[in-house]
């Protein structure tokens, strides 16, 4: 066929164009197939669209007529309505057409839309969307109204039963309004989109999805499990530069040196105890407290072992007051069964051997903020002696002014040719060469226990005066029955969220200068005229007149409220931290409301 006539210059005017137009409609009408319609020729919409033959516009015009009435108000009755979701129907016919290349090999999770034919549903859909919503409407369609009603429904939560409402509410005011009778109705509209999906749930801990041979599964795999309870032993990389596994620490090392039949299976669980307390009723002036005793399995992988599934709930202790250092009295039915399992073990099948075998248990240690340190190991972390590794050789003293003990004598921690030991002004004025403290353990622990006299448990006992050899012991703890915990290299373990939560308000507060939270004030001033160095700090005086030296690690002037303008506009990577900005109030000068994630953070 003969195609130079589409190459004419006036398209509008010119006799051999129109004639090649109408020579070329004939042949397609005459090699339609009995359909009348044909894809369309013009270039915005790359012969997706299918019209009828008698409808075909050419050359640069638009496809279909476009009703805009801030330009026409008196458009004509004669233009066919059609909405801005044209584009999308032009995919629909195009994927819909009857010369689409054919599949045979559909997957089984592509759901087909119920209706009976392709071109029926285009033609439905087509209908729908040039059916103005009612006479008169040039600004949505039947299709587009309903689907707009759908995306504010999804945005907004509702209901079916009030979605239904608000249809029969507007037929009732609306009688003309071409409208579904149902939320029912409105879905099979929207069907005809393509608008589908297969939903498949997965495992919480994105292993696996439930699809294909799990569709039928209602939970994770046991054999897995069975697996991961030997990842420790089998699967663990070992490198004494790095500890990424509770198993790369000495403590686990030791107890496996010391018990060797207990570590040969790998099956053999180690458990971690985590215990605190919390009010229920989210307020301090309804005073009661309940204790939660959790056990955690150390067995499994790092990404597995904290998560809260595999967490076991072993006491829940209710009150209205904290049991304190009494909690051994509801302990006792958690270490009968610790000492069954470590003794004799109980009869289990491994899923992943599928063979029955004796399982024993150990626990490790416990994990705890420093308050419930004192209730658990019974050793008192106040004091003279309030560090419980230091014991007897804590190094503290008593601050006159500020009425509490402090522990400076930190530096004998660090390495014999520390730079640090030697920098007398940056700390008490003094080099530091001293040993760290001896780690009091096994048979030396078990000493200072027994001098211990009888200990009544109770809230109405009187308490007793403590004597110089019981030191800071208040009780020989419930878990020395267990007959391995004396020999524990590490027996307690302590929260590091807590405490940075603690240190870094402390921090905040003071070089913040925040009254009633900074550590810095006039009695700390004091106690360093007291204790004799720092001079640069003291308190001076003139006269009657006494004034307090600014610190070089507190902000001044504008320098607050620089930081807090700062920290007002810290973008954090998604899901790394919550949005501190909501806690920080440049105008009143306030930093409030901050998590223990959030001082994390910013340590």
């Amino acid at each position: 066929m003969d195609n130079s006539w589409m190459s004419e210059g006036d398209r509008l005017l010119s006799p051999v164009y129109a004639e090649g137009v109408n020579n070329f409609l004939t042949m397609a009408r005459t090699h339609s197939m009995g359909s009348d319609r044909i894809r369309c020729l013009c270039r915005i919409c790359c012969n997706n669209l299918f019209l009828p033959i008698f409808e075909i516009f050419h050359g640069e015009e638009e496809t279909l007529p476009i009703i805009d009435n801030d330009d026409d108000p008196g458009v004509e009755s004669g233009y066919v309505y059609i909405d801005n979701m044209d584009h999308m129907f032009d995919d629909i016919r195009a994927a819909t057409s009857g010369d689409a290349p054919e599949d045979n090999n559909t997957s089984p999770t592509h759901l087909a839309i119920p209706q009976s034919t392709p071109n029926s549903t285009f033609d439905q859909l087509l209908d729908d969307v040039r059916r103005p919503l009612f006479n008169s409407c040039t600004k949505f369609s039947k299709l587009s109204f309903v689907v707009k009603l759908l995306h504010i429904k999804t945005l907004g939560g509702w209901s079916i039963k009030s979605f239904d409402m608000l249809l029969s509410l507007l037929r009732s005011a609306f009688p003309n309004v071409e409208l579904p009778q149902s939320y029912v109705e409105a879905r099979t509209l929207e069907q005809g989109l393509g608008f589908m999906y297969h939903k498949i749930h997965a495992f919480s801990n994105d292993y696996i999805l439930f699809w294909k041979e799990n569709a039928n599964l209602n939970e994770y795999p046991i054999c897995r499990i069975a697996g991961d309870m030997r990842w420790h032993k089998e699967q663990g990389v070992t490198d004494d530069t790095s500890m990424r596994h509770p198993t790369d620490s000495k403590s686990w090392k030791t107890f496996d040196q010391a018990h060797p039949r207990f570590a040969t299976d790998a099956r053999n669980v180690r458990l971690g105890l985590a215990s605190d307390e919390f009010n229920p009723f989210n307020n301090l002036a309804k005073p009661y407290s309940i204790w939660l005793v959790i056990l955690v399995s150390c067995n499994l992988p790092p990404w597995l072992c904290m998560k809260d599934m595999f967490f076991m709930t072993s006491l829940i202790i209710p009150g209205p007051k904290s049991p304190g250092n009494d909690i051994d009295v509801y302990l006792q039915p958690l270490i009968d069964e610790l000492l069954e399992l470590w003794e004799h073990g109980i009869p289990t099948y491994d899923a992943s051997t599928k063979e029955m075998f004796m399982l024993h248990a150990a626990l490790l240690w416990t994990i705890n903020d420093f308050p419930a340190y004192e209730n658990l190991s019974g050793w008192s972390t106040k004091g003279k002696m309030a560090c419980p590794s230091c014991n007897a050789q804590t190094d503290s003293n008593w601050l006159k002014y500020g009425r509490k003990h402090c522990y400076m004598g930190h530096r004998c921690l660090l390495p014999r040719d520390h730079i640090w030991r030697t920098r007398k002004w940056l700390f008490n004025g003094k080099e530091d060469l001293r040993m760290p403290p001896t780690m009091v353990e096994g048979a030396d622990l078990l000493t200072q226990l027994q001098m211990l006299g009888d200990i009544q448990f109770g809230k109405s006992c009187r308490k007793r005066k403590h004597t110089a050899e019981e030191l800071n012991w208040t009780k020989k703890s419930i878990f020395f029955k267990l007959p391995y915990w004396s020999t524990l290299r590490l027996r307690h373990t302590l929260d590091v969220m807590h405490i940075e939560k603690n240190i870094s308000e402390n921090i905040l507060g003071s070089f913040m200068n925040i009254p009633g939270k900074t550590k810095d004030n006039t009695n700390s001033r004091r106690d360093l005229e007291i204790l004799g160095f720092r001079k640069e700090l003291h308190l001076k005086r003139e006269g009657e007149r006494v004034t307090m030296p600014h610190a070089s690690y507190t902000f001044h002037g504008d320098e607050r409220n620089k930081f807090r303008e700062w920290l007002a506009e810290v973008k954090y990577p998604d899901g790394f931290d919550a949005n501190i900005t909501h806690c920080v109030s440049v105008r009143d000068s306030k930093i409030s409301g901050l998590k223990s994630h959030d001082h994390h953070v910013l340590l």
